[in-house]
């Protein structure tokens, strides 16, 4: 069993109670997301992180992710409409709004961390809206390339806004970010393969399609690809695997729940639970992240412990 994380500051709500009650003073660096991320508006607020919402189509109709749009409230949309979503990155000035933001706040320094550039354009809208604020204030704005996506990234933006809490400098805050992001490992269990498909997100698991007849597919997120890992004939069949991949991952730093479904969520947490003792944070999936997984999706994003 791996212990609890290391060099992580409690939870991401033990953080976020330091940071209403003011203890940790001004803080000079602030952390920018996209809505890929799913961390909480809640957490988000509390910890000080801003995002920068992506948008959900359903037909001519958008909704800004998390804004006009929330989870459960997509996920009833997507079982009653006959038109399939799609999604769209946000453009540069969504991310000038959210430098803005974050430097009316007291930002002295941005670090901006993003949803894989190989699964989206998101990240070059923030890099073209980092150099705009950026000319025009003074402020100095870094990117990370998460190579992930959802709490692969999210749970690392948390952590590391816990650090900027303690103070902690922008390029202190870039490398243990970009650290994170490295060691991060995401395997999940999909209800079926079919909006991976449709969205044009399946990159390798292209391969398991055909082969999913009364099976559920493991699927995982390496170097922002999309990859199979095996079909599994039940769900609890698949959170079994899940644990056992997940422990095979050795000394864990941090570990989070992704899911779309409360229920998925609840099975698979109590698997989790006997390879891992630490805290463990949930990232329900958003419009835009759930577009692509689907309804009933649950997995662990996992931190690797560094050396």
């Amino acid at each position: 069993m791996s212990p609890p994380p290391a060099g992580r500051a409690g939870t991401a709500s033990a953080a976020a109670s330091r940071w209403a009650r003011g203890v940790e003073g001004t803080v000079a660096v602030r952390i920018v997301v996209d809505s890929t991320a799913d961390i909480p508006r809640d957490r988000a607020s509390t910890l000080g992180i801003e995002i920068a919402p992506l948008a959900v189509l359903f037909g001519d109709q958008a909704y800004l992710d998390g804004i006009d749009l929330d989870g459960p409230t997509f996920y009833q949309k997507l079982a009653a409409s006959t038109v399939l979503p799609t999604t769209s990155a946000p453009s540069p000035g969504i991310f000038e709004e959210a430098y803005q933001r974050a430097i009316a706040a007291g930002a002295t320094a941005i670090l901006s961390i993003h949803l894989a550039s190989a699964l989206s354009g998101t990240l070059q809208a923030a890099r073209t809206a980092a150099q705009v604020v950026s000319q025009r204030s003074g402020i100095p704005i870094e990117l990370v390339d998460s190579g992930t996506v959802s709490a692969g990234f999210g749970l690392p933006a948390e952590m590391v806004a816990a650090e900027a809490l303690q103070g902690k400098g922008l390029p202190e805050l870039k490398a243990r970010a970009e650290s994170l992001c490295r060691r991060a490992r995401i395997y999940a269990v999909l209800d079926t393969l079919t909006y991976l498909q449709r969205g044009g997100r399946i990159g390798r698991a292209q391969a398991m399609v055909g082969t999913l007849l009364n099976v559920k597919p493991i699927i995982a997120v390496r170097d922002g690809q999309v990859v199979p890992v095996e079909n599994v004939r039940t769900r609890g069949k698949a959170y079994e695997r899940i644990g056992q991949l997940t422990a095979a991952l050795g000394p864990l730093e941090a570990l989070a729940l992704v899911e779309s479904d409360q229920t998925a969520a609840q099975q698979l947490t109590a698997v989790v639970q006997r390879v891992w003792d630490g805290p463990i944070e949930d990232f329900a999936l958003g419009p835009v992240v759930g577009t692509h997984a689907g309804p009933a999706a649950a997995g662990v994003a996992a931190i690797l412990r560094e050396g």
